[in-house]
């Protein structure tokens, strides 16, 4: 049947264009991919691992490694920022095939743990190395990370050396860390029997992918032990969000749901339901926790597409490195099945657009957090720096841009009503 046009000047305003702040709408896969490249390309200048002697000569291959050394890089590649970066470049590399993002995991995670290993057989004073964190690790920050990379790099044939450092980094991890007692990782600073939300990434990833390598089921319970004595201590229900720290003791606990902790955590319990055996006796809790956790997310997702440095408090500033978090975390438990397509769908790509651009043409990210300890106050969440130094926000974007491209090429093979942003 012929429709007549609608003339009513009235309808004219349903024809104007929405003025989004960010690009909206299904990216295609190589604008995705040609982000992930300018960060590659950045991190690639900027990690060299040339050894630089005291005296500032560069070090021979086959000399013996002086102490007082260092790496020729930017940032230091045994940190865990780096060990997300890793993990990052390996999920890039296995989703697009482009050889350059294993070959730099080869590279600069080969070139570390190849040095550990020479200076451990020159008993060198693992103070005066650049890798101190992997020779004599003392906290979650130290191991948890890096482990979980290592691990992956040898499960996926990149990295072939590296057992004796996995075993190190687990020892600390399963048995030093100081724990509550019933088995709770914790730490001493900056009170007695504190939790940091960050410490779910910093072991449970680890603690997974050492069950997936060695099929000891202790593993497996170690991080579904973390994931919920975690979660009954420090997750809000009502706000579906996590508090960043908790102390024994204090009552009524503050909460302050600060964006990167609440992001550690969210990968975290994705990286353990990707190898948990699906017949653990904990696998439903944990995806319980999960659908509640990014229930709670998405309400506090921000127009733009990005969440703010706090997330409940939209006067506080919108952060990188957290929403890259979501946007691969969300992403990911939409293509495993554990989440709601339908409904998560359109979070991650939204915030994947937003995500994109806050990668500037050298390939460096800005708008991320710097480090930042646990505090009681907002002021101390407000006022954070943000600098495109800050290695925290380089993994994140390319686990997130990986993971996006996963989706897009499940929605285009999928029925219609699938697809996203119709």
């Amino acid at each position: 049947m012929h429709r007549d046009l609608v003339t009513d000047v009235a309808d004219a305003p349903t024809r104007l264009k929405p003025a989004y702040p960010v690009p909206y709408g299904r990216p295609a896969e190589a604008a995705v991919k040609a982000v992930m490249d300018r960060v590659l390309g950045y991190i690639d200048r900027e990690t060299s691992t040339k050894l630089i002697g005291a005296a500032g000569r560069e070090q021979e291959p086959d000399e013996a490694l002086a102490p007082g050394s260092r790496f020729a890089s930017a940032y230091r590649l045994t940190s865990y920022e780096w060990g997300v970066t890793y993990s990052g470049a390996l999920l890039a590399g296995t989703v697009t095939g482009d050889a350059r993002y294993t070959g730099y995991v080869a590279d600069r995670l080969g070139a570390v743990v190849s040095a550990a290993s020479r200076y451990r057989r020159q008993e060198t004073d693992p103070e005066r190395t650049p890798v101190r964190q992997m020779l004599a690790p003392n906290r979650l920050d130290d191991t948890g990370a890096m482990a979980a990379a290592l691990i992956k790099a040898q499960r996926a044939g990149v990295v072939t050396e590296g057992r004796t450092q996995i075993d190190i980094y687990l020892d600390w991890i399963s048995k030093r860390q100081f724990r509550l007692s019933d088995g709770t990782l914790a730490r001493q600073v900056p009170m007695p029997s504190s939790l940091w939300l960050d410490d779910l990434y910093m072991s449970v990833p680890a603690l997974a992918q050492m069950g997936a390598l060695t099929s000891e089921r202790r593993y497996f319970d170690d991080a579904v032990r973390q994931i919920l004595q975690f979660s009954r201590r420090m997750f809000v229900s009502e706000t579906g969000l996590y508090r960043h720290g908790w102390v024994a003791g204090m009552d009524p606990h503050p909460s302050f749901f600060w964006g990167r902790a609440n992001g550690w955590a969210i990968m975290a319990t994705i990286e353990l339901l990707e190898v948990l055996p699906v017949d653990h006796s904990g696998r439903a809790a944990i995806l319980g926790q999960l659908r509640a956790h990014a229930a709670g997310l998405a309400r506090v997702q921000s127009g733009t597409g990005l969440w703010h440095q706090l997330l409940d408090r939209p006067d506080s500033y919108l952060e990188t490195s957290a929403s890259a978090m979501y946007a691969y975390a969300l992403a990911r438990a939409v293509n495993r099945g554990w989440l709601d397509r339908r409904v998560y769908a359109p979070v991650a790509v939204l915030a994947w657009n937003a995500v994109g651009t806050k990668v500037n043409a050298a390939g460096e990210v800005e708008d991320v957090c710097v480090g930042t300890g646990m505090a009681f106050d907002p002021a101390f969440y407000y006022f954070r720096p943000r600098h495109v130094r800050a290695a925290h926000g380089y993994g994140p974007v390319l686990l997130a841009g990986a993971e996006i491209i996963a989706l897009l090429r499940k929605d285009a093979a999928g029925p219609r009503e699938n697809l996203l942003f119709r």
